[in-house]
Order: structure tokens, then C-alpha cells, then sequence
């Protein structure tokens, strides 16, 4: 146990090494000197981990892609029946998730640091949309395409964090969580997803 909160510490200090790097040079000018420079250790020490920058990299964004997910969720994991209108701002846990790995969304958002990364995270909302949730609307109208209504409620959640991001997080999460709600209710009929394929 004592040896796998080693490494566990080891990697994160890595990986916050890399995100303040990445705050001041390209991703391909990093090196790993530099980063077990900043993160305190030996070259040593990070080939026990990883092979490469990239292999840091890849690591780092599987981190965030799964809490993201995770984070996602977290309003409907317990549930069979997910009702926008019955959503509170504790179980909204998609901002604290942002804020949690601020630097590094900063990075993303302004600065071309790894291109196609909001991309991806907007597939992965998309996904979990058309995956998680079966929208089921009253009064529904049967001409909405599904994969279009998803990519519509991605692109808006992620304008929200875009948003947020680029204001130098002025607000609090739960802020961000209640202008969510507010949002949706304003935007919305009364609109129910059954949930399932929580495996993605």
C-alpha cells in the first residue's frame, strides 16, 4: 500500500509538472529534464513510470477523460430514471471536475496546446448522451434527430465550461451548477432520459 501511494504521488507530481510546462512551451519542446526538474525527482524515477513525454501525455488526458466521465454521471449513476427538472446543484459534478484540473483546461482553451482535445471532449459528452441516456420528452417531437439533439447539449455544456474558463473562473462551481439548472429549465419541456450503458 505504502509503495503504491509512492507511485501514485510520483506520477502526479509528473503530471503537474507538465501542466505548468505546458503553460510555457510547446508540448514537443518539453523536456525530460525539465520535467523531473519541476517536479522534484530523477530521470530515474520517471522511467519507472513512463517511457516518453508522450506516454506522460496520454496518461495525464486518460486522468481527465475519466472524470470527466465520472463527473458526468454523477447525477444519474443511482437512478433508473433521470428528470432535468428534479436536478440539484450538489449532484452537478461536471464544474468541480473542471475546476479540480483548472490549470490544464486553461492550457486547452487558450493556448494550442493539444489540438483537437475540445473535440474530444465534446465526442465524449456526446457519447455519454447517446449511450447513458434515453431521452424520453413529453409531447416529444419524433422529427429531432438523436444524434444531433446529443451534439447540441455537448456543444452547450462545453460553451459553458469555454466560458467559465475563459473568464479566469470567476464564478464557483456551484454557481456554474445553478446557471446549468436555470438554464435547462428555461430551455426545456418537462424532459425525462431512462439511464443505462453506464460501461463507456
Amino acid at each position: 500500500m505504502k509503495t503504491n501511494r509512492s507511485i501514485n504521488k510520483s506520477k502526479k507530481a509528473l503530471k503537474d509538472a507538465l501542466i505548468i510546462l505546458m503553460k510555457a512551451k510547446e508540448f514537443n519542446k518539453i523536456s525530460i529534464t525539465d520535467l523531473v526538474n519541476v517536479a522534484d525527482l530523477n530521470r530515474g524515477t520517471f522511467y519507472k513510470h513512463y517511457q516518453s513525454t508522450e506516454e506522460l501525455l496520454n496518461d495525464l488526458i486518460d486522468n481527465v477523460i475519466g472524470d470527466l466521465i465520472q463527473s458526468y454521471r454523477e447525477p444519474y449513476l443511482q437512478t433508473n430514471e433521470f428528470i432535468i427538472e428534479e436536478l440539484t446543484t450538489s449532484s452537478i459534478k461536471i464544474f468541480e471536475h473542471v475546476d479540480s484540473y483548472s490549470d490544464f483546461y486553461t492550457n486547452i482553451v487558450n493556448s494550442n496546446v493539444l489540438p483537437g482535445f475540445q473535440n474530444k471532449i465534446c465526442d465524449v459528452l456526446k457519447q455519454l448522451a447517446l449511450q447513458d441516456l434515453e431521452v424520453v420528452v413529453l409531447n416529444k417531437n419524433a422529427r429531432i434527430n438523436t444524434d444531433l439533439f446529443s451534439s447540441f447539449n455537448a456543444y452547450a455544456i462545453f460553451g459553458l465550461i469555454v466560458e467559465w474558463i475563459k473568464s479566469d473562473f470567476t464564478y464557483s462551481p456551484t454557481y456554474m451548477a445553478e446557471q446549468l439548472i436555470e438554464i435547462l429549465k428555461y430551455n426545456s419541456t418537462k424532459t425525462i432520459f431512462n439511464t443505462s450503458n453506464k460501461d463507456y
